[in-house]
C-alpha cells in the first residue's frame, strides 16, 4: 500500500485547526489516489462485480472524508480561513507566523477584560464589632438603666387639675349711659397674661411655701431613693422655683383666655391643697389688680371734679365782684331800659319839632305857642343827652366807654361761669361713674374646673419617658456613627 506520509507539522501549526485541516486534506487526497492502485483482495464468492465494488469502496470513503473535512474548514471562523498561513519550515518561521496571527486577531477582535474573581462570603470585621459595641454602650445600656430606675426607684405622683379664666364685667351702669363713658378696667386677655406670669413668679412660690411648706410636701418620696423626682430640702428659693416648674404645669391659651393647671405631689390631698392655694392667690391678685385700677380711676375723677369746682367758684366770685363795683345786677337788663327811655325821648323830640315847624308856618313869630314848643324841644334834647351819657355815648357818635364796656366785661364773666359750670357737671358725672364702677366688681377670676382629688397615681409616665429616652439615644448614636464614618471616608 503506497501511502504518502504527510509532512511533519511544526510547533506553530499544531495549535491551528485551519492549518491542520489544510495539511490533512492533501494526505487524504494522496491516500485516495493511492488506494485505487491496490490490488483487490481475493475472497470467497467475490465475482467481477463484487471486485469492482471493492475497488470503488475505499475511493468513496476517501471522498466522503475529504468532503467532511472541507465542511469543517468552511465552518471555522473567517479569521482562521483568511489568515491560514502556508506551511513554513523551521521553528523561527513558526513563531513569526504565530505572532502575525495574534496581531491580526488583536486588530479585528474587541478587547475583553479578564473576568473578575468571585466575591466570597461577607465576614464580620473590627469596625462592625465597634459599631455594635457603641450601640450597646450608648443606647441599650442607658435605656435599660432608665427603665430600671423608672420602675424600681421612681416614686408615684398624683395630679390635681384646675381650670380658670379672667372675666371682665361688660354691663354698663345708668350713669355711664348718660355720660357716655366706657369701662374703666383693662381687657381680659391682658389681665390673663398678667396672671400667667404671676403663677410662675417667685412671689407666689414664696407665699405658697410659707402657707403649706412645699419643701416638705415635695420631699415625701424619699430624695435619697429617688433624687430625680423629689425635692432635696432645704435648698434656696431659686431651687424651689425650679422644682415648681416641674411640679406645676400651666397651659394658657391666649386665643380663648382659658388657663389650665396640673399640680403634682406624692399625696393626692397635698396636690389638691396646693391647687386650692394657687387658685386663692390668683383670685386675690386679680381682685387687687381690679381695685388698683378702680382706685386710680376714682382718684383721677376726684381730681378733675375738684379742679372744675375751683374754676366755678372763681367765675362766680368774679361776677359778684363785678356787680358790687358797678352797682348792677344785670347790666344787659339796665341797658335795655336806658335804651328804651332814650328811644321814647327821641320820639317826643321828633313830634315837638314837627309841631314847632307847623306853628311857624301858620302863625306869627311872637306867638307864645312857638316859645313853649321851643322850650319843650330844648328840655327833650337835654334829657336825651343826659340819658345817652349814662349809656356811655358822647354826642351823636357812639364810643366804647360807659355802659358798653360794662356790658362787655359782664358777658365775658358770664361765659367763664358757663364754661366752669359745664366742666363741673362733666367732672361730677365722671366721678359718680367711677364710684359706681368701684362698687361693682368688674374683674374677677372665674373657675370652670375646681381642683380635683386624684385616686390613681398617673405620674411619672414611665412608658412615655422610656420611649422618648430610647428614641433620643438612638438618634444621637446614629448621628455619632454617621459623623465618624464621614470623617473616616475623608481620609
Amino acid at each position: 500500500m503506497n501511502n504518502v506520509p504527510p509532512s511533519k507539522p511544526n510547533e506553530g501549526a499544531a495549535t491551528d485547526p485551519a492549518r491542520t485541516t489544510s495539511e490533512t486534506s492533501p494526505a487524504l487526497a494522496e491516500s485516495t489516489t493511492a488506494k485505487p492502485s491496490q490490488k483487490p483482495i481475493q475472497g470467497k464468492g467475490n465475482n467481477q462485480g463484487g471486485g469492482q465494488r471493492n475497488r470503488q469502496g475505499p475511493a468513496r470513503r476517501a471522498a466522503r472524508l475529504a468532503a467532511k473535512e472541507k465542511t469543517k474548514t468552511e465552518n471555522l471562523p473567517t479569521i482562521a480561513k483568511d489568515t491560514a498561513p502556508t506551511p513554513l519550515k523551521g521553528e523561527k518561521q513558526g513563531q513569526l507566523q504565530r505572532q502575525q496571527r495574534q496581531k491580526q486577531q488583536a486588530k479585528e477582535k474587541p478587547f475583553t477584560p479578564p473576568p473578575r474573581p468571585a466575591v466570597g462570603p461577607s465576614q464580620m470585621r473590627s469596625r462592625h464589632w465597634a459599631i455594635i459595641s457603641s450601640m450597646v454602650f450608648f443606647v441599650v445600656l442607658p435605656a435599660l438603666l432608665s427603665a430600671w430606675y423608672l420602675w424600681t426607684r421612681a416614686a408615684d405622683q398624683y395630679a390635681s387639675d384646675v381650670g380658670f379664666s379672667v372675666r371682665e364685667e361688660q354691663s354698663t351702669s345708668g350713669i355711664e349711659l348718660l355720660s357716655g363713658l366706657s369701662g374703666l378696667g383693662g381687657t381680659g386677655s391682658s389681665n390673663a397674661d398678667i396672671l400667667y406670669k404671676f403663677l410662675q413668679s417667685q412671689v407666689l412660690v414664696a407665699k405658697i411655701d410659707k402657707e403649706l411648706d412645699l419643701r416638705t410636701l415635695w420631699a415625701k418620696g424619699n430624695p435619697e431613693r429617688d433624687p430625680i423626682f423629689n425635692y432635696d430640702p432645704p435648698g434656696t428659693i431659686e431651687d424651689l422655683v425650679d422644682h415648681w416648674a416641674r411640679k406645676v404645669k400651666i397651659y394658657y391659651d391666649s386665643g380663648t383666655g382659658l388657663t389650665e393647671m396640673k399640680v403634682l405631689a406624692f399625696d393626692p390631698n397635698d396636690a389638691q391643697n396646693i391647687a386650692l392655694a394657687i387658685l386663692a392667690e390668683g383670685t386675690r391678685m386679680i381682685n387687687d389688680l381690679s381695685s388698683s385700677s378702680q382706685e386710680d380711676a376714682i382718684r383721677i375723677a376726684r381730681t378733675d371734679l375738684e379742679r372744675a369746682l375751683e374754676q366755678l367758684k372763681k367765675a362766680r366770685q368774679a361776677i359778684t365782684t363785678f356787680r358790687s363795683r358797678n352797682q348792677l345786677v344785670d347790666p344787659t337788663i339796665d341797658t335795655s331800659g336806658q335804651m328804651g327811655l332814650v328811644n321814647n325821648l327821641q320820639l317826643n323830640l321828633a313830634e315837638a319839632l314837627i309841631e314847632l315847624g307847623l306853628l311857624k308856618d301858620t302863625t306869627r313869630e311872637n306867638d307864645p305857642r312857638i316859645t313853649n314848643l321851643e322850650r319843650k324841644v330844648q328840655v327833650i334834647e337835654t334829657q336825651i343827652a343826659v340819658e345817652r351819657q349814662k349809656l356811655g355815648f358822647v354826642g351823636d357818635t357812639g364810643g366804647s366807654e360807659g355802659i358798653g364796656l360794662i356790658v362787655g366785661q359782664y358777658e365775658g364773666l358770664i361765659v367763664d361761669r358757663e364754661f366752669a359750670e359745664t366742666s363741673y357737671t362733666a367732672a361730677s358725672t365722671a366721678f359718680e361713674a367711677a364710684r359706681a364702677e368701684a362698687a361693682r366688681q368688674s374683674l374677677y377670676l372665674a373657675t370652670h374646673i375646681q381642683p380635683t382629688l386624684a385616686e390613681k397615681a398617673e405620674y411619672p409616665q414611665r412608658t412615655k419617658l422610656i420611649s422618648l429616652i430610647t428614641i433620643f439615644l438612638f438618634l444621637a448614636w446614629t448621628v455619632y456613627v454617621l459623623v465618624v464614618y464621614s470623617l473616616r471616608d475623608r481620609r
